[in-house]
């Protein structure tokens, strides 16, 4: 099961292979760069959890740490560590920071009714923005962040920016090419690990669903990055073969 994952983690696109050249021609070697995302990150994970409420539910906390620490046994570099959060907010919502600090709303775990495979996939997704070093590349491309600064990462860099601009800006941003890629990579991830990969599908279209509530028109906002769901679902059927 984990050798079609392997796989993909040691397959490079161009965009890939050309993130990773810029970090490790900086940071001296991919476990450099690894180690130097986790410092930006842990910076940044401090502010989230200064300004949000953390753990509000232990079950839907002990369930997310199950999780990440299943999903983290099937990513091919040990030196990735992952941080699965809780935080208490209504909206379906989760995102990543570098580093591998992953935080997920008390809202989606709702959605998901507590599911393990539905939440493995949010998980498996953050944690392929990271793998893929989306969530590093996206504050390098919007001049928040230097890459010179990874080859020496000083601590408290980002938290005055983030306290500045908010935790809203950490939800968006990423394109659709890189949507698609942790919605793919996140898939092989689960299916590596175990879960039922199916539930990507069965997810994303509850999501579809919450477009017609009213009481969810803010995810307006969170989801304008996000390509549409037909569009990642079908993505999703064609290549893993999932059926209705």
């Amino acid at each position: 099961m984990k050798t079609g994952f392997y796989r993909f983690g040691r397959k490079a696109g161009i965009t890939y292979r050309r993130a990773r050249w810029m970090w490790e021609s900086v940071a001296g070697s991919e476990d450099d760069a690894i180690r130097a995302e986790h410092s930006v990150g842990r910076d940044m994970a401090a502010v989230v959890r200064e300004q949000t409420s953390c753990q509000p539910d232990d079950d839907g906390q002990a369930l997310l740490n199950e999780i990440g620490q299943q999903l983290s046994g099937s990513v091919r570099n040990r030196l990735h560590r992952f941080t699965v959060t809780l935080v208490g907010e209504d909206q379906p919502k989760a995102f990543a920071l570098p580093g591998g600090f992953v935080f997920v709303a008390q809202g989606l775990v709702q959605l998901c009714k507590h599911d393990r495979d539905e939440l493995a996939f949010v998980v498996a997704h953050e944690m392929s923005h990271v793998i893929r070093r989306h969530a590093i590349d996206r504050l390098v491309s919007q001049k928040i962040l230097s890459v010179a600064s990874l080859a020496s990462p000083g601590r408290g860099v980002l938290a005055p920016w983030i306290r500045k601009v908010g935790l809203h800006w950490l939800e968006r941003a990423y394109s659709r090419e890189q949507e698609f890629e942790a919605d793919e990579l996140g898939v092989l991830l689960m299916r590596a690990s175990g879960f039922h990969f199916e539930a990507s599908v069965r997810l994303l279209h509850r999501f579809s669903d919450l477009d017609t509530e009213s009481h969810y028109s803010s995810l307006g906002a969170y989801w304008s990055t996000h390509p549409p769901v037909g569009e990642r679902v079908g993505k999703l059927r064609q290549r893993f073969s999932i059926g209705d």
